[in-house]
């Protein structure tokens, strides 16, 4: 059936294409290599005989065990959805004052997250990702290089980050984080001294707002001991493009969490994260941390 629904969304997205072309797309997790060789040829080779479709080696076996996993993940979410919110007891989900969203025990743990840096725009920056000292906590580090990239368009360089996968459920559909039972974000590091913005990144519905991000500035204190930081939800600003937006709260989207440095000092830098959670903090009362404007 699942299978079914698929062909026809693709072939109803697909209007306009070759009905191989659609069928290839909705059959990858049946396809033992998923490439699709392209129409490119290189000068003096001769040209491709066969179709590209004729490339693909259908591997059945591949599709069936993809399939069954699917449907075991479909079983247990639909378990959890009939059990509560998030696979909890609706008593517990409303009693509920702490959450441990990440942490950081073994490899599995840090293949959640992609390390990225000004590499990608030509930069000289460098950042690492390893599991700390006995297996305990995540290791960001590398060095920083504000050298900028001469191909005469980019004008700053210097910054490295780690972002979390984004979630996703059954046949890759798009899961969402509900953090509205909570108003903390909580999380226990070890820096060493240098300043780190912790983003929140949407998945807006509207591309004008594609640019939209959640930051706070994380200062950490340097040292051998470790520091438990409390960021309320209230203390994030919503930048739009460089703009401080109004007073929404980042708690009802979805989202992926990342953590950047970027304060134009070169040279080696490094934080350790033991865990990151959420905690509904009840003595904390404020909505909006920053000065807002009546809109003319």
């Amino acid at each position: 059936m699942a299978l079914t629904v698929m062909l026809l969304n693709g072939a109803s997205f697909h209007g306009g294409c070759c009905r191989h072309r659609v069928l290839l797309s909705s059959l990858g997790p049946f396809l033992s290599s998923s490439k699709l060789y392209s129409s490119y040829r290189r000068p003096g080779a001769e040209p491709e005989k066969k179709q590209s479709w004729q490339n693909v080696d259908f591997s059945f076996k591949k599709g069936i065990d993809h399939l069954k996993t699917q449907l075991s993940l479909l079983k247990k979410e639909t378990q959890d959805y009939l059990l509560g919110p998030g696979g909890h007891l609706l008593s517990q989900h409303v009693l509920e004052q702490t959450r441990v969203l990440w942490q950081f025990r073994s490899q599995e743990d840090l293949n959640k997250w992609v390390i990225s840096s000004d590499v990608e725009i030509g930069g000289k920056s460098k950042v690492y990702l390893k599991l700390g000292r006995n297996d305990q906590g995540a290791l960001l580090y590398g060095t920083l290089n504000t050298e900028v990239p001469r191909d005469g368009e980019t004008k700053y360089s210097g910054y490295c980050s780690m972002r979390s996968r984004p979630a996703v459920g059954s046949f890759n559909r798009k899961k969402y984080y509900d953090w509205s039972n909570f108003n903390s974000l909580y999380l226990r590091v070890r820096g060493d001294g240098r300043p780190w913005m912790v983003n929140i990144y949407t998945d807006p519905y509207f591309s004008h707002q594609k640019d939209d991000l959640y930051s706070y500035f994380m200062f950490t204190r340097g040292g051998p001991y470790w520091e438990e930081i409390k960021i309320p939800f209230s203390k994030f600003f919503l930048s739009s493009r460089g703009r401080v937006q109004d007073n929404q709260h980042p708690v009802w989207l979805d989202k992926t969490l990342g953590f950047t440095i970027g304060d134009k000092v070169d040279g080696p830098f490094q934080l350790e994260i033991d865990f990151i959670g959420l905690l509904q903090d009840r003595a904390h009362r404020e909505e909006f941390a920053y000065e807002t404007y009546d809109k003319n």
